[in-house]
């Protein structure tokens, strides 16, 4: 057995009420101390003193010597297992004075070896050192010159040019390991349908709501059958490119679930609790996860996102050539949000950045209009009742569909309880852990409807939170819409009555109109917010959704619209066939259609008259009121004695 790291604190979610509210986040996840002796239990060290000291022919020990000590130590381990637990050690009965909760389940093994005192702690690796006692970056240059020869070529466009369009499969070259099997599959009839040489089409990557790496969905799936490909008779004129930040550590906070509190409950006694089966590996397991910030395979998707845009759409930056400008794109100032940005334009533009774009990086904070992360200038967005809808639904869902995992991982867990919530989190940890460490064992106890579980989840959560069923969202996606529409007709913001940000949108430099490719990078609750706004009505098509059984065809599904680096492509299109320039809405290469928006023709490509499209998001956003909807004193029910599918708040009385 090799060496541990050694384990620092870290960062967890909000403690729910069931947990002590007097433990800080920090003290809840720092580590046990440990004396030498309990290091050298399990992390031992060879000595170098070896049997090869003496002569190979040389016994070191007599037959005595041995017979001896066998006797001495089995007396010793009587008397110790005596002094610890008494005569139950012998007599199989009632445990002396151990903890009543440590045996009270029934149907499980004994417990014969508790866990290490480490188990559940935060473990760290903290790069790159603060200072190293090596850097001199004056002998580190950057560039020395010599570059050699290095004359450009073309753009490429593979959105024009090319036969058939690039889809993604969300694993980024399978950097990412699925386990050999999920829960139950070994145990499967044999005259399952795999058995008979029909494969499932249950995909685990794509089962994890807002916590799945993005991919491109099947033709079709959004109602309209097109490809992201040109339609017939067109060319592409511009692109408004909106995504999502890559994959990240956990959240500071969580309603319900969070997986660091299950590292903080089994790390509070670990010599209380032991697991078997397929739990076997918590005996040893501690948190890895961070909090927040891009992951390893997070930074790769947005690489990888910027290198795939740049070909499909590279001939779009002679725009900014013939005009003698450069392409601004946007961000914010959240650590993943300006990695996610950095990232992509690395991809897109290649390094170095400097001289090829300008980013724009707008301040997320309290006090600060920013139409990227609207909900800090809106008040009613953090009042719980009203934005957080979905934590209602997904407890009452979660004690639904994870009754039976609780029972079957109860039984392998001795000596403390596992609750719903705690089980729930085990799944968050499968994906957590996945992309930032590249497996999960975690993955591996549940079973395919268990998934399928834990993904409707997400779509509650979102659906109530930031989507159609949210009385918050359209007012917080309504300040993106109002920046488009402005970029869509050449004119600056007329009115700045939402989470617009004057100061950077009413200057020509930081706002500029005009450009042939925008990018902005946001977070996915705004993403599904502007989906909302601009009225997207398809996926709000199979309306509310149950808490009491799961929609095998509901409309709205988070993993297809708010994944890790999801992409939303608004197309810009002119075509001999149809007059005037035209608009295509594309999420994760799935066409979207427009025909919720007032005036758009039900066409057979999703286009829509860019005339028409931005006379409708006029009308909406005449309709949205930020003073009553995001300052109004208005409230509304828990659950399903109120309900709206346009993402908007009870009308003023």
């Amino acid at each position: 057995m090799t060496n541990r790291p050694d384990i620092e604190a870290g960062a967890a979610g909000q403690m729910p009420n069931d947990y002590d509210a007097n433990d800080t986040e920090t003290e809840s996840l720092l580590p046990t101390t440990r004396p030498e002796e309990d290091v050298l239990l399990h992390s031992p060290k060879k000595s170098r003193s070896t049997f090869h000291d003496k002569a190979c022919g040389q016994p070191r020990f007599g037959v005595l010597h041995i017979t001896g000590a066998f006797v001495l130590g089995t007396i010793a381990t009587l008397a110790a297992q005596y002094a610890i637990c008494g005569s139950s050690c012998f007599t199989g009965g009632q445990q002396g004075s151990r903890s009543a909760s440590a045996y009270s389940h029934q149907n499980q093994e004994v417990v014969t070896a508790l866990a290490p005192p480490w188990v559940g702690s935060t473990e760290s690796h903290q790069f790159p050192p603060p200072n190293p006692t090596n850097a001199f970056p004056s002998l580190f240059p950057s560039d020395v010159g010599y570059a050699g020869p290095t004359p450009t070529g073309a753009e490429a466009g593979v959105i024009a040019t090319a036969p058939a369009y690039p889809m993604h499969t969300g694993q980024c070259s399978h950097e990412l390991l699925k386990p050999a099997s999920l829960y139950g599959e070994a145990k499967k009839d044999p005259e399952h349908n795999e058995a008979k040489g029909k494969k499932s089409k249950f995909n685990l990557f794509r089962s994890w709501g807002n916590l799945s790496p993005w991919y491109s969905v099947d033709r079709g799936r959004f109602g309209v059958d097109s490809s992201p490909d040109v339609p017939e008779t067109c060319r592409v004129t511009g692109l408004h490119f909106l995504h999502r930040h890559g994959a990240r550590y956990p959240t500071a906070w969580a309603s319900f679930g969070g997986p660091a509190k299950l590292g903080r409950k089994l790390h509070r006694s670990p010599e209380s609790w032991n697991a078997s089966g397929d739990l076997e590996f918590l005996n040893g397991w501690t948190y890895k996860l961070g909090e927040e910030i891009l992951t390893p395979f997070g930074r790769q998707q947005l690489y990888d996102l910027g290198i795939s845009l740049r070909i499909k759409y590279g001939f779009l930056l002679q725009n900014f050539t013939e005009k003698n400008t450069l392409p601004v794109f946007r961000t914010e100032s959240q650590d993943r949000m300006l990695a996610s940005a950095q990232n992509f334009a690395v991809g897109f533009f290649g390094y170095p950045l400097d001289g090829q774009y300008q980013q724009s990086i707008t301040i997320e904070e309290d006090g600060f209009n920013n139409t990227l992360s609207p909900y800090k200038t809106c008040p009613n967005a953090k009042i719980i009742h009203k934005s957080e809808r979905g934590q209602w639904y997904i407890k009452r869902w979660a004690n639904i569909y994870l009754k039976e995992a609780q029972k079957r991982l109860q039984k392998q867990l001795h000596g403390i309880d596992l609750t719903i919530e705690e089980t729930y989190m085990m799944q968050q940890l499968c994906p957590y852990e996945t992309v930032a460490l590249g497996y999960s064992k975690f993955c591996e106890l549940f079973t395919e409807e268990e998934w399928e579980g834990f993904n409707y989840a997400l779509d509650l959560q979102f659906w109530y939170g930031s989507a159609f069923g949210s009385p918050v969202a359209r007012v917080q996606g309504i300040g993106y819409v109002q920046e488009m529409v402005a970029r869509l007709t050449n004119t600056p913001i007329q009115t700045h009555n939402s989470s617009t940000n004057a100061t950077l949108n009413d200057n020509p430099i930081t706002f500029p109109l005009g450009q042939s490719l925008y990018v902005d990078a946001t977070h996915e609750v705004v993403v599904l917010n502007i989906i909302t706004a601009l009225n997207l009505t398809s996926f709000a098509g199979s309306g509310p959704l149950p808490y009491t059984h799961m929609d095998p065809n509901r409309t709205f599904r988070v993993s297809e619209l708010a994944p890790f680096a999801t992409n939303v492509q608004f197309q810009l299109l002119e075509c001999t066939s149809t007059p005037g320039q035209q608009i295509r809405v594309i999420i994760n290469d799935g066409v979207v259609p427009l025909t919720g928006i007032r005036g758009c023709p039900e066409q057979k490509d999703g286009m829509c008259p860019v005339d028409t499209f931005v006379a409708a998001q006029k009308e909406i956003i005449k309709e949205v009121d930020w003073l009553y909807d995001c300052h109004g004193d208005w409230t509304v029910p828990e659950g399903t004695e109120w309900e709206t599918v346009i993402g908007s708040p009870p009308k003023r009385a």
